[in-house]
């Protein structure tokens, strides 16, 4: 057998869920780093104009979020938390719930509810940029 053609003999449902050579984590370890170092000024951004923007009319904050800088950050921020919190909750997951059916539910929900969340609210900035 030629290096490389064990590869194929991996189950298809393996496949699936990532299961795979200890290689495969680091993708998954970068992707938290990432997302939790865009989160720090992302973050300090967004608390920082709630701050600014507390006891404004609703006007300011449709003006502020319908900005283009405003709806890029806001859109890069939904994604980074949905991202970040989905790539979270599969660690939890992965190493404390131990039935593998039970398991591969937990994991594909988080993920379609992270989808979701992070469509819907993507949707609603967009819809309030190009409304405005």
């Amino acid at each position: 057998m030629k290096a490389g053609q064990h590869r194929g003999m991996r189950s298809s449902l393996a496949r699936v869920r990532g299961l795979g050579s200890a290689k495969e984590g680091v993708v998954h370890w970068w992707a938290q780093r990432v997302t939790a170092i865009a989160l720090v000024p992302l973050s300090v951004w967004l608390a920082g104009n709630f701050v600014a923007l507390a006891g404004a009319k609703h006007e300011a904050v449709v003006a502020w979020i319908a900005s283009p800088v405003g709806t890029v950050l806001m859109l890069l921020s939904i994604a980074a938390i949905f991202h970040h919190a989905q790539l979270g909750l599969q660690v939890v997951i992965e190493d404390y719930v131990h039935g593998e059916g039970l398991k591969l539910a937990a994991l594909l929900a988080v993920k379609g509810l992270a989808i979701l969340l992070a469509t819907i609210a993507g949707l609603a900035v967009l819809s309030i940029s190009l409304g405005a």
